[in-house]
């Protein structure tokens, strides 16, 4: 069996977080081109930026997942109402461009 020294499992280790934060970037980023076209379809129907209920809802989701992988919940909640936020901020951006169009 070998062993590996612990700079050489750091090595490993940190090779692992890179390629996650990699497929955490590219995941974003589809998740926002999906927001993005959400927010479109809100602005041309008139419909507010934001949806409380969906939300709370996500919210209550997030949070029983995060349970189910071992993850802070309240970190889960954290992320997820940072990224609503920036979502919500687009969406007004769409709304205020549709807004000036007509």
């Amino acid at each position: 069996m070998t062993e590996y020294t612990p700079e050489a499992q750091l090595i490993a280790l940190r090779g692992s977080i890179d390629n996650i934060d990699a497929a955490l970037i590219h995941m974003l980023a589809e998740r926002f081109r999906c927001t993005q076209q959400v927010g479109e379809l809100k602005a041309k129907h008139g419909m507010p930026p934001s949806d409380p209920d969906r939300e709370a809802r996500q919210i209550a989701r997030l949070r029983a997942l995060a349970e189910d992988a071992r993850l802070d919940p309240e970190f889960a909640e954290k992320w997820f109402n940072f990224v609503v936020a920036e979502v919500i901020h687009h969406h007004q951006t769409i709304a205020e461009g549709a807004t000036s169009d007509n």
